[in-house]
């Protein structure tokens, strides 16, 4: 009875005592995820806003940044940080591996911000030159990091997106690769980039991305996020067609289908911070494969809840959201 009631796990997700509240939606019903929708997570932000370091600190008590890529990355898109972070970095030696860690994403992100989403012949000469002098520091000090600390992943998987900017080459970024798998095989963020990586308009060759993907889900638990490769891959493919319904196949629908059931739709997933990411991931793959059933489920998961990625590959995010939402 339980199961029909509240889905096919039976019972309600537990609830989070950390969860934001939900703020006034949208006419349309949604509302912008705000750091990852957790309380704790938030209060890192603020600190970091303010460039209070030791605020900083403790605040990521409850995280691991060494593997969280997602608060992780609340830093790295947060403007300020690389007017302090410097000096964290010089000063606080028992420290130095997280300063360093933080600083060198968030170089990343800065670069990328100089460099603008323009394409490459639209770049200007200061534009470039901006991007690699900030992408040379990420790589010297993400480096660093990884040395103090050899277990973490999270460096590794960003040295992958500093090496597809500066154009360093297949070889580089493979070990970059392997770094990062043998520390975390099933580790999302970096699969989902290395399918990006891998495609063609960054010098890959159309189906290596997929079958990348195909072979980490197959080695994936019921409930793991790695799921979410595959309907990254097929929105990928989808970025690269020509043809706004290529993803609308009877073979494509049961693929996600299948994905969504076995991670983020599984009783063993885990709500964790920023969970709503993993679902607006599979909501544009199924919105754009036409599977109404399943996308109906993870649309009513989030309820309202939306991310800009990964649908800034839209012209208009939020109204793409919004739309399918409401078909949903």
């Amino acid at each position: 009875m339980f199961g029909k009631l509240f889905g096919r796990g039976g019972e309600r997700p537990a609830v989070d005592p950390h969860a934001l509240p939900v703020p006034r939606r949208q006419k349309n019903g949604m509302y912008t995820l705000r750091a990852l929708g957790d309380a704790r997570v938030l209060a890192l932000v603020e600190a970091a806003g303010a460039g209070d370091w030791d605020a900083v600190k403790a605040a990521l008590v409850p995280f691991d940044l060494g593997h969280d890529h997602q608060v992780l990355g609340e830093l790295a898109d947060l403007d300020g940080v690389q007017d302090w972070i410097g000096r964290a970095v010089e000063q606080d030696e028992e420290h130095r591996a997280t300063a360093l860690l933080i600083s060198g994403t968030r170089h990343i992100s800065w670069g990328w911000e100089a460099r603008t989403s323009a394409r490459a012949v639209n770049v200007t000469q200061e534009q470039w030159r901006t991007f690699h002098e900030r992408l040379d520091i990420a790589e010297e000090q993400l480096f660093r990091a990884a040395e103090l600390r050899p277990d973490w992943v999270t460096p590794w998987r960003r040295l992958l997106t500093s090496g597809r900017g500066m154009s360093l080459g297949t070889v580089v970024n493979e070990t970059r690769l392997a770094a990062a798998l043998r520390r975390a095989p099933l580790d999302l963020e970096t699969h989902i980039e290395w399918v990006s990586q891998l495609q063609p308009r960054w010098g890959g060759e159309a189906g290596e991305a997929m079958a990348f993907a195909r072979d980490a889900f197959t080695r994936a638990p019921h409930g793991d996020r790695i799921g979410c490769v595959i309907a990254m891959a097929h929105i990928e493919d989808w970025v690269e067609s020509d043809d706004a319904a290529c993803l609308r196949t009877p073979a494509i629908q049961a693929e996600l289908r299948d994905a969504a059931d076995h991670s983020v739709l599984h009783p063993a997933y885990v709500r964790r911070p920023g969970w709503q990411h993993d679902f607006n991931v599979f909501a544009m793959a199924l919105s754009l494969a036409a599977e109404r059933h399943t996308s109906g489920r993870v649309f009513q998961a989030l309820d309202g809840a939306y991310t800009e990625w990964p649908w800034t590959y839209f012209a208009e995010p939020e109204k793409q959201f919004a739309r399918q939402h409401r078909r949903a």
